[in-house]
């Protein structure tokens, strides 16, 4: 927050807020700073932020993620301007024809006359289509959070019309900071269809992502290792029975926090627990935390291959490019905070964060502040993001495509792909990612990648120096 004197900035220039990590971590728990808070000033958002803060934004955002269960169609309930956007997801193979609109006129937006549409549309959608769905899902937009729409309600009238299951999604971007974000809701309304089924002790869910986790995942094998026989996840069910049959699990596993009120619910619901894991790059935190899963399983769980592995991919990297810098963003496949300090606690420097802390950041932000404290910590949706300097390149590796937007000239890895990288599998393939893109950069070197060879090989703004070799 140079504008208030913050270290973050110089004086006299404009320049976009931010704390260090040393700063930020005295602010924590008890109070998260105004620039990192959306309620307290106007949302910036960059051509990086568009990419992904939208409910309807690429990767799953609402629009997808209420299509993952098998046979499923959408009703696109809005205003031309917001259903607009959905002709990019048409283009993904397996999306081609299951979207379906119903437009907003300005007699709508004003009297709601849309909502006795709805039921009709409904109807009509199962009447044409050859095959009947498994469910139709109603995407309403902003314009019924602001007229207050009870949309469940509605969902049970097209139900009783159509005759078949119908159920509510929220593209509502002014609740992605609320009690209920629109990622939260969406798994809570597909989980809601899970049925009551006999338990069965061998049968384990994975809830958390609409796409699957990686196939050489550890905990596939550790879990079938102490007996378990059936682990669904919702992206992986062929048809609706067997995303029905989720009803028979012992226990859930939820690797995702924005899936811990659905699993709740289906606790209340089904009577089925649940257990809460997180995604980690360190390689000692996935650790203690299959020790502690274990416990609560009453078996051992590790997995030295899977262990070994991911520290080995690490040194590669360390051997390649000693000195390296990273810069982390928030638009890839982790928390950015937790991947910083995994980063630093590797030894390597971690110059900039691009992401929004809260509260639930406090522990990765103290525990960065203690090995990295001069660490920036930036908003990709604060206003003074608009002086950002990308002209200057302030570090060799950046993880995330925000980060790739604010520094375009350092190595990047977008590390967004729809399949979850997890547990050690993910560190793994992380790792080798980064290792194949340096060892790109430098082929023709025939020698580690030396982070400061190359900054001393560089000309001003990261343009190699005249009668040098700079990156390829």
């Amino acid at each position: 927050m140079s504008t208030t004197g913050n270290s973050c900035g110089m004086a006299g220039k404009r320049e976009p807020a931010c704390y260090t990590a040393r700063e930020l971590a005295k602010e924590l728990p008890g109070h998260v700073p105004d620039e990192y808070n959306t309620a307290k000033h106007l949302v910036y958002s960059s051509p990086a932020t568009l990419a992904f803060n939208s409910p309807g934004a690429e990767g799953f955002g609402v629009k997808r993620a209420g299509l993952s269960i098998p046979g499923s169609v959408m009703l696109i309930v809005s205003p031309g301007c917001c259903g607009r956007n959905t002709s990019e997801i048409t283009k993904l193979k397996g999306y081609e024809e299951r979207f379906f609109y119903l437009l907003m006129d300005e007699t709508d937006l004003v009297t709601g006359r849309h909502l006795k549409k709805i039921p009709q549309a409904v109807k009509e959608i199962v009447e044409f289509l050859p095959e009947k769905p498994s469910v139709v899902m109603i995407c309403i937009t902003c314009v019924d959070a602001l007229l207050g729409t009870d949309m469940e309600r509605v969902a049970r009238k097209a139900q009783e019309e159509a005759q078949v299951p119908v159920r509510p999604c929220y593209m509502y971007a002014l609740t992605r900071e609320g009690r209920r974000p629109p990622m939260v809701h969406v798994r809570q309304s597909l989980y809601s269809m899970v049925p009551k089924r006999k338990k069965k002790g061998t049968s384990v869910n994975f809830l958390g992502f609409f796409a699957p986790l990686m196939d050489d995942f550890e905990l596939y094998g550790m879990l079938r290792g102490i007996g378990v026989k059936k682990i669904r996840e919702i992206s992986r069910c062929k048809d609706i029975e067997e995303f029905y049959d989720m009803g028979e699990a012992n226990f859930n596993l939820v690797l995702n926090s924005e899936a811990a009120p659905a699993a709740d619910d289906l606790s209340k619901r089904l009577g089925i627990p649940y257990i809460l894991l997180q995604r980690f790059y360190d390689v000692e935190s996935v650790k203690r935390q299959y020790a502690a899963l274990g416990k609560v399983l009453g078996s051992s769980l590790e997995s030295r291959k899977g262990e070994e592995a991911a520290l080995r991919a690490v040194q590669a990297v360390k051997e390649k490019a000693p000195g390296i810098s990273f810069s982390i963003g928030e638009s890839m496949n982790g928390n950015p905070f937790e991947m910083a300090l995994a980063l630093a606690k590797y030894g390597f420097r971690v110059d900039e964060v691009y992401g929004n802390p809260d509260p639930s950041s406090t522990n990765w932000i103290r525990r960065l502040a203690a090995i990295s404290p001069d660490t920036r910590i930036y908003s990709n949706m604060e206003p003074t993001m608009l002086y950002y300097d990308s002209s200057e390149k302030k570090s060799d590796f950046v993880i995330g495509k925000d980060a790739a937007f604010y520094q375009p000239d350092a190595l990047s890895l977008p590390w967004n792909e729809d399949v979850q990288p997890y547990g050690y599998a993910g560190i793994t393939k992380l790792f080798r990612r980064i290792l194949e893109k340096l060892e790109e950069s430098g082929a023709e070197r025939g020698q580690p990648y030396s982070a400061a060879a190359i900054r001393q090989e560089e000309g001003p703004g990261g343009t190699p120096a005249e009668g040098k070799g700079g990156r390829p």
